[in-house]
């Protein structure tokens, strides 16, 4: 089993910052791309970033030149840096990652328990 441990939400002005790191632990061998997604209420999870194992990333428009995704192989962990935050960015943001237990495994996706993000004046 793999644990994802989030941390770095909160309430936040506009125009904030905020950074979310996501730690995984448990049986791991390897763990392909990670990422970052979101839900507000009365909406459908979206995905904000992602990165593969060798930091190629991609982003949702909406959040383009605004939040930066990086991850440290070492410590499997994956950072979501927020800047100029807006209250449409409110949410509850989850980690995801795609892990492999051993070299035969096909890739397991496993989710961290969510953080709130609250950006309001």
């Amino acid at each position: 089993q793999v644990q994802l441990v989030e941390s770095g939400g909160g309430l936040v002005q506009p125009g904030g910052s905020l950074r979310l790191s996501c730690a995984a632990s448990g049986s791991i061998f390897s763990i392909n791309a990670m990422g970052w997604y979101r839900q507000a209420p009365g909406k459908q999870r979206e995905l904000v970033a992602a990165i593969t194992s060798g930091s190629s990333t991609t982003s949702a428009d909406s959040v383009l030149g605004r939040f930066t995704i990086s991850r440290d192989n070492a410590k499997n962990t994956v950072y979501l840096q927020m800047n100029s935050l807006k209250p449409e960015d409110t949410a509850v943001y989850y980690c995801n990652a795609g892990v492999k237990h051993t070299i035969v495994d096909p890739v397991t996706d496993y989710w961290g328990q969510g953080t709130q993000v609250t950006v309001s004046s």
